[in-house]
């Protein structure tokens, strides 16, 4: 009779360097409209520059206090993180809602817990993006709008 082989497994412990390292800098990305946004994360004293500009010198106030919604609902969570965006595309009011998006993706994935729940909850948009585009006008009347017609008189 012939003996069968027999495979063998071996055993090899991991060590400290094998198990995985959470990365060093977190990568998110928020869009609206035409701006997208990126942010990068990374462990620090809770600073945040958009285009290497400090966000307590971001004019309109409009915009600056639209852009730190996210922050103040999570509180004191995200001081732990300096937090660089780069913003590009759109106009201020699409780029600003790109940063907030960007901003409020980096703290879920950070923080975690009933955080998602909470950016929900508050504004949808937060966390998920908004497919909507203007439409393009129609060839040969392009400066009257995308769907105006000319206008019939009935008598």
């Amino acid at each position: 009779m012939a003996k069968k082989a027999v495979k063998t497994k071996k055993v090899v412990k991991k060590t400290e360097k094998d198990k995985k390292e959470k990365p060093k800098t977190l990568l998110t990305v928020g869009k609206r409209k035409r701006a997208i946004a990126r942010a990068s994360f990374k462990k620090g004293s809770g600073i945040i520059k958009i285009n290497s500009k400090p966000l307590e010198l971001v004019q309109p106030e409009m915009i600056r206090l639209r852009i730190q919604e996210p922050l103040k609902i999570a509180g004191d969570a995200w001081k732990g993180f300096d937090v660089k965006i780069n913003v590009k595309g759109g106009g201020p009011m699409s780029q600003s809602e790109a940063v907030r998006q960007a901003l409020a993706r980096g703290i879920v994935e950070l923080v975690g817990g009933d955080m998602r729940q909470r950016y929900l909850s508050y504004d949808r948009n937060l966390l998920v993006y908004d497919p909507r585009r203007t439409e393009p006008h129609k060839p040969p009347h392009s400066s009257w709008g995308a769907r105006r017609y000319k206008q019939r008189s009935k008598r």
